[in-house]
């Protein structure tokens, strides 16, 4: 296995030059009173003691407690012990000390900072400070560890001991491992598509309550399927201290929809496999990535060879790739981390890509990422901001239409390019050359993004639209949001590919034939969208607007991501959606403009369920969330019972405060989260809802097939949503095909965004009907 021998760590950065560290004794040490494994998420109480060095710290030097930018335990808290995070500090010598908490005190990844200030007094070799983290003595809870798993937790101490603001590291850290909890969930995943008489698996994990997979589990199932697969056993175990189990070897003869159930001994339901397909000859096969997240030599969590071993392994993904910050990522790490995408690269198990994030300011284009189709290839980065090695800035690319020329100028066609909002948001209409940047990201676990694929359509680019993780827990693939104020699922993008290899990947993101999805547990969904028309249309299997030589064929039907000149005639989309939770909705577009929503079921079989569903951004930026902490009040009706719906935060939650109300804490960073509420009474009198934003009442009898919208738009847009839903929704399965009329003078980008009635949604890539070609 590869291993990954630098990491910036191992120097202290002071005004912008990197440092070796002061020897240990002149520092001093610290250790904590608890070592040793802790569940994720649990609440825990730990002693700190940092035991003064030869130096000492001179009155007003400090000392600091960091913690990594991607954990979401509870912080240190200084004002009520009663609260979780409070916490508690003495010097031994009674020196006074100073605390103060800041997310963003210290230089990334360890900006998490409590610091320490001798404020009277000073401390001598010997003498100690004291952190109790996590105070249970006054009635709180203790300290909350981060909801996901990492193994090796560093307290990570800093001393500045003459008071200079040069803070250096402690050679040795006192550090714990996190491991998962006891099972919550099951989850079995096969192929979402089978070609009979091909050999296939079934892969099974348990989740823990934060969606960490567990070796805490251990279970007799019960296997059964709609028809006999040849090799499945009739009992599988699932032994304690396994993460995985996999059963190879599986062949089916027959075609049509393939379920497979998972049961207890008592017959009961426990877990069911994704939507899948079998066919005889499938012209493409449905592949899962997740092609962006980092790990811990940048800003995530555990090293590059657990990522990418997690997701094979643990989130069953056919396709990964790494993403670290430019700006962070060294020579070194990243010869290591082509070591590591070529040792898990391979052909028909698990297809790997080269690449890093370009991670340049938003006034200067905003992050990209960068893939290439080998290994070995130069990192032009946006700056050196974190890097000792200045010795290749002539490499550099400050701004996107920088590195996009710099491609160009070294004739480096085959770099492929996705535009990504994360904290530095990509600006399209800034920076894009279709050349080399293929698709737009929707979503991310930074939350969901129409307006960079509506910024694509207003700019005429022609452009894929792909879902990631942008992960930095160690989970690709599986990348739940935990407590932390990321607020959505990471994201998945089904490729659509003959076979699975580098080479069939890089052609799919090439020709856009691909669609992008929330996650989550119905984040598997399949989705068809094709075309036919009933006059001579013309694949273009370049795009016109790229290349003056561009190759054509004939074609008399198209599937998403294609590029097809119609000069006459209606364009017949076909739509199919397999899920593993009902549909609500599918959303037809044609570009910015919206053209229809259908849903699967009729005014007439409306019943008793009303689902209430809040969205939107503040801004484009980082700090895009908007709180949607409220509640709901019945004035005639009752609850009989309520499903959240994008709950994903386990402290936040929907509570029944009485038959008449409801009362949640809820964020969105672009997506949506709310309720379906079943109700008795269902049209007699009003809910009244109170948030931060809106406040309203609205009739019950008033809510129905069409829905009401309450909205609060600004920036972008900030709404509440309601509609009825009928009491039964069958529809997992639905197809339905229009007619549609492409317009002169202008792109036609028709796609498809499917709505389920857990809040999972998914979007294809358009397909562009052309009316003519401009020369």
């Amino acid at each position: 296995m590869p291993e990954i021998s630098s990491k910036i760590s191992s120097y202290e950065i002071h005004n912008g030059t990197l440092r070796e560290p002061i020897p240990k004794n002149l520092l001093g040490n610290a250790v904590l009173d608890r070592m040793g494994d802790f569940e994720a998420g649990s609440y825990q109480s730990f002693v700190l003691t940092y035991t003064a060095g030869r130096f000492g710290i001179d009155d007003s030097g400090s000392i600091r407690v960091v913690f990594r930018f991607a954990t979401d335990q509870t912080n240190p808290q200084f004002d009520d012990p009663k609260a979780p995070g409070f916490t508690e500090i003495f010097a031994s010598n009674n020196a006074v000390l100073e605390a103060r908490f800041d997310p963003k005190g210290n230089i990334r990844p360890w900006d998490r900072t409590l610091q320490i200030k001798v404020v009277k007094g000073f401390m001598k070799e010997g003498d100690t400070i004291t952190v109790r983290f996590g105070v249970t003595d006054h009635g709180g809870a203790g300290m909350r560890l981060q909801t996901f798993c990492e193994s090796k937790y560093e307290f990570r101490v800093l001393v500045d001991p003459i008071a200079t603001y040069n803070f250096q590291t402690l050679p040795a850290q006192p550090a714990i491992s996190i491991v998962p909890g006891a099972p919550k969930t099951w989850v079995a995943v096969v192929p979402s598509t089978i070609t009979t008489g091909e050999p296939f698996s079934l892969k099974i994990k348990a989740e823990d309550t934060w969606g960490n997979p567990t070796n805490k589990a251990s279970m007799r199932f019960i296997a059964k399927s709609n028809w006999p697969i040849e090799n499945l056993p009739e009992f599988i175990e699932f032994n304690a201290g396994d993460f995985s189990t996999e059963i190879g070897g599986l062949i089916t003869t027959r075609t049509g929809p393939l379920e497979i159930l998972l049961c207890a001994k008592d017959g009961s339901l426990v877990a069911s496999s994704n939507p899948t397909i079998v066919s005889d000859t499938p012209a493409f096969k449905s592949y899962w990535g997740d092609l962006h997240g980092q790990s811990d030599e940048t800003l995530g969590t555990n090293s590059a060879t657990d990522y990418f071993a997690f997701g094979r392994d643990l989130a069953f993904l056919d396709a990964c790739a790494h993403q670290g910050n430019d700006f962070q990522m060294t020579d070194t790490f990243w010869k290591d981390l082509n070591r590591v995408t070529s040792h898990f690269n391979q052909d028909g198990r698990y297809v790997t890509l080269p690449g890093y994030e370009w991670s340049g300011n938003t006034a200067l284009g905003g992050d990209r990422n960068v893939y290439f189709p080998v290994e070995g290839r130069t990192m032009r980065r946006s700056s050196h901001a974190l890097i000792e090695d200045q010795s290749d800035l002539d490499t550099d690319c400050h701004t996107a239409g920088d590195l996009f020329e710099a491609f160009a100028d070294n004739k480096e066609w085959d770099v492929i390019c996705f535009a990504h909002c994360g904290g530095r948001y990509a600006d399209i209409t800034k920076a894009h050359d279709g050349r080399f940047e293929k698709s737009v990201e929707v979503h991310s676990a930074w939350g969901t993004f129409e307006w960079i694929v509506e910024d694509a359509f207003k700019n005429g680019y022609r452009v894929g639209i792909i879902g990631n993780s942008d992960g930095h827990k160690g989970r690709p693939g599986a990348s739940y949001p935990g407590a932390g104020w990321f607020g959505a699922v990471g994201g998945l993008t089904c490729f659509l590919m003959s076979e699975l290899t580098r080479s069939s990947l890089i052609d799919c993101i090439n020709a856009r034939h691909h669609y992008a999805t929330t996650g989550g547990p119905s984040g598997r969904m399949r989705l068809e969208v094709s075309m036919s028309f009933d006059e001579p249309a013309t694949h273009c299997l370049d795009d016109p607007l790229l290349k003056k030589n561009y190759k054509t064929k004939q074609c008399s039907e198209a599937m998403m991501g294609d590029i097809v000149l119609l000069s006459e005639g209606a364009a017949h989309l076909k739509v199919s959606v397999e899920a593993a939770a009902p549909v609500c909705t599918i959303d037809i577009f044609n570009g910015v403009d919206h053209l229809e929503c259908y849903r699967p079921y009729a005014e007439s079989d409306l019943g008793d369920r009303i689902t209430v569903l809040w969205e939107g951004a503040e801004y484009r930026g980082r700090f895009r969330a908007v709180s949607w902490d409220g509640s709901a009040f019945f004035d005639e009706a009752t609850t009989a019972s309520v499903v959240p719906v994008n709950f994903f935060n386990r402290d936040k939650k929907i509570d029944m405060r009485s038959g008449s109300e409801l009362s949640w804490q809820s964020v969105t960073t672009g997506n949506f989260a709310g309720f379906t509420a079943k109700l008795k009474d269902s049209k007699s009198g009003s809910i009244t809802l109170k948030t931060p934003l809106i406040n309203e009442s609205v009739k019950l009898i008033d809510i129905g097939y069409e829905g009401k919208v309450l909205d609060a738009s600004d920036i972008l847009p900030r709404r509440i949503q309601m509609f009825r839903l009928p009491d039964k929704n069958p529809h997992k399965s639905v197809t339905i095909k229009r007619k549609l009329e492409p317009q002169m003078g202008k792109d036609n980008p028709f796609y498809v965004r499917i709505t389920l009635e857990d809040g999972t949604q998914a979007w294809s890539s358009p397909i562009y009907i052309l009316r003519e070609i401009e020369n």
